[in-house]
C-alpha cells in the first residue's frame, strides 16, 4: 500500500531500521548539515554507504520541532520509498505500458480493460480538506518559524532544498511540480531558482511573453529580451517601459510522500503531469486541495505548504549555494517570490536535504532515475543496453552507455542521440562501450575504454547547452561536450588491424577451481 504521507513513511522508516532519532541538540545553522554529511558518506558493517535517515526532535532555537533529512540516502531506502524489491519492478511496468498496442478487434479491446482501469488509478483527484489545511495563516506567519538550513559557511543565506514547487502553464493549464532550491531572504520571500532550461522558468517565461505588447516593431525589443530569458542576461536589457507587467502564481509543498517528492526530480516530458508519475509510482492517485490565495491545488497530506507569486518584472541576487558538484554555485539574478499564505499541519515535520561532494541523498535519487527512466530512453535510441551515471559525475558531466553495435559509426550515432533527449542534454562526457561491457563496473570500464581507444580518432567534441551548475564552461548554460567511442572498431570504420581477443579462462577450468575453492580458500586464507 502506499505511503499516505511523511509521517507514514518516517513510521516505515523506523520499522525497517532505516531510521535514527536525534536528541541532541543540533543547530540548524551549518551544524545539521555537518552530521547530515558524515553520516551520508558512513558505512554499516556490511560495507553499506548512506547511514541512516535522521529524524533531529532538539533543534536549536525551535523548540518542539522536528526536522528529517537523508531520508533517502541509500539504495535500500530508494527502493522502500518506491515500495519495490528492485527499481527494475518499475522500469518493467514502464515497459509494459509502452509494448501497449492499440486494439484490433472487440475481444483486443477487452483484454485491455484492466491495464486502462489501472491507469486510470495514477490520475489526481481534488478532495475537499486535507491535513494541510489544519493551520491557515494569511497573517502574523514568517518563514523563519521553521528550521530552515544553512548547509555550507559561504551559502548566501538559508535555503529551502527539498521543495516541491507548483506552477501552471498559462497555455495548456497543465501543472508542473518541480524541485527548485529557494534561498530565504526574509520572513516572506525567497530566491526562486528557475534555471533557464527548467519547466518553471520556461511558464515564467510564457507569463512574460503574454505581458509585453504585441503591437508589431514598439513590442519587439521586450520580446526579444524575454525570449532571452527572464534573469540578469534579460532583465538587463528591458528599458523600464519595456518590462513585463503582472504576477505568476506559484505554490511550493515542503514535506510529501515519498512518491511525490522523487516525482519533482524527474526528468519527464513537459506535457506529462508530476502528480500522475507519482500516481503510477505509488499506484494510488495524489489527493490534491485548492490553495486559499492562489488558483491552484497542493498535495493534501504535505507537511507544510506556502502560497504566492513572483513578480514578472522582479529579480534579486541568489546564491552562493553550496552545490551537489562539490562547488559552490555562484551568484546570480532570479525571480523573487512572495509569500501571501502559509498552511501546515499541527506541529508540522521540517523536511529538507543538503547537497555536496558525492556521495549524499540526492545521489540515491539520481541513481533511482537512471534505473527507471532507462526503457523511456529505449524508446528513442533501441540499441541502447544499459548506462551508469557514476555518482562521481554529479549525473550531468559524465554517461556510461553500452549498445549493440550494427553499423560503422553507431556509437556516435548514439551520443547525439543522447545529447538530443530532455535533461541529457547537459551531459558533458558520453563514453559508448558495447554491450558485453558491464557499464555498472568502473573498473571495467576504465580497461575496456583505455585499451580501446585510439584518441585522435575515437574522441569528439560538440558544442551545446550546459547545465547552469557548470562551472567550467566558456559561457553560462553553453560550452563544449566530449563524446569516446570505446566499441571495437570495425574494418567498415577504417581500421585494418585484426582486433584481439579479451583474455577469459576456460569454463571447464574454471568450474574445476570452483569445485577446490571453499578448501584453497581456507588454507590461502582469503575469504
Amino acid at each position: 500500500m502506499a505511503y499516505d504521507d511523511l509521517r507514514d513513511w518516517i513510521k516505515a522508516l523506523d520499522r525497517a531500521g532505516e531510521l535514527k532519532r536525534i536528541r541532541t541538540e543540533a543547530d540548524p545553522i551549518l551544524e545539521v548539515a555537518e552530521i547530515a554529511d558524515r553520516v551520508s558518506k558512513s558505512r554499516d558493517q556490511q560495507g553499506t554507504v548512506g547511514g541512516k535517515a535522521l529524524l533531529f526532535e532538539n533543534l536549536k532555537g525551535y523548540p518542539g520541532s522536528q526536522l528529517l533529512i537523508n531520508q533517502f540516502g541509500s539504495a535500500r531506502r530508494m527502493r522502500l520509498a518506491l515500495e519495490v524489491d528492485s527499481l527494475d519492478e518499475i522500469a518493467e511496468r514502464i515497459r509494459g505500458f509502452m509494448d501497449m498496442k492499440s486494439p484490433q478487434g472487440f475481444l483486443d479491446k477487452v483484454k485491455m480493460l484492466p491495464m486502462l482501469a489501472e491507469m486510470g488509478k495514477f490520475f489526481p483527484k481534488t478532495v475537499a480538506t486535507g491535513p494541510c489545511k489544519e493551520v491557515i495563516k494569511r497573517d502574523n506567519f514568517s518563514l523563519l518559524d521553521f528550521p530552515i538550513l544553512q548547509c555550507w559557511p559561504k551559502d548566501g543565506g538559508r535555503f529551502i532544498t527539498l521543495p516541491c514547487v507548483i506552477t501552471r502553464d498559462p497555455k495548456t493549464g497543465k501543472r508542473n511540480v518541480g524541485m527548485y532550491r529557494m534561498q530565504v531572504y526574509d520572513e516572506r520571500t525567497t530566491g526562486m531558482h528557475w534555471q533557464r532550461q527548467k519547466v518553471a522558468a520556461e511558464h515564467y517565461r510564457d507569463h512574460m511573453r503574454k505581458s509585453v505588447p504585441n503591437d508589431g516593431d514598439k513590442g519587439a525589443p521586450a520580446r526579444a529580451a524575454v525570449d532571452i530569458m527572464a534573469r540578469s542576461s534579460g532583465g538587463a536589457m528591458l528599458a523600464a517601459g519595456d518590462r513585463p507587467s503582472g504576477k505568476m502564481e506559484v505554490a511550493v509543498a515542503i514535506g510529501t510522500e515519498p512518491a511525490l517528492t522523487f516525482s519533482a526530480i524527474v526528468p519527464a516530458p513537459p506535457d506529462v503531469e508530476e502528480y500522475i508519475i507519482a500516481g503510477f509510482l505509488r499506484q494510488k492517485p495524489v489527493e490534491l486541495v485548492k490553495c486559499e490565495t492562489v488558483d491552484l491545488e497542493v498535495p493534501a497530506d504535505a507537511e507544510i505548504i506556502l502560497e504566492g507569486y513572483v513578480n514578472l518584472d522582479e529579480l534579486r541576487t541568489e546564491g552562493p549555494f553550496g552545490d551537489h558538484t562539490g562547488f559552490y554555485s555562484l551568484e546570480d539574478e532570479y525571480p523573487v517570490f512572495h509569500v501571501t499564505c502559509v498552511t501546515h499541519r499541527k506541529d508540522p515535520i521540517y523536511a529538507t536535504t543538503v547537497v555536496g561532494k558525492p556521495p549524499q541523498e540526492d545521489a540515491w535519487m539520481g541513481k533511482a532515475v537512471e534505473r527507471i527512466f532507462l526503457p523511456l530512453m529505449k524508446l528513442t535510441i533501441p540499441e541502447l543496453v544499459d548506462i551508469n551515471l557514476p555518482i562521481e559525475g554529479v549525473f550531468h558531466n559524465l554517461m556510461i552507455a553500452s549498445i549493440r553495435k550494427s553499423y560503422p559509426g553507431q556509437a556516435r550515432k548514439v551520443m547525439n542521440a543522447i545529447w538530443s533527449l530532455g535533461q541529457a542534454m547537459f551531459t558533458k562526457c558520453i563514453i559508448v562501450v558495447d554491450e558485453d561491457v558491464d557499464v555498472q563496473d568502473v573498473a571495467d570500464v576504465a580497461l575496456k575504454v583505455l585499451n580501446n581507444i585510439d584518441p585522435e580518432r575515437d574522441i569528439q567534441f560538440t558544442m551545446g547547452p550546459m547545465d547552469s551548475l557548470d562551472h567550467a564552461s566558456r559561457l553560462a548554460d553553453y560550452g563544449s561536450k566530449m563524446g569516446i567511442d570505446a566499441t571495437r572498431k570495425w574494418s567498415t570504420e577504417g581500421f585494418g588491424r585484426p582486433w584481439p581477443d579479451e583474455i577469459v579462462m576456460d569454463a571447464k577450468i574454471r568450474a574445476l577451481v570452483d569445485g577446490k575453492w571453499k578448501t584453497l580458500a581456507k588454507e590461502l586464507g582469503i575469504e
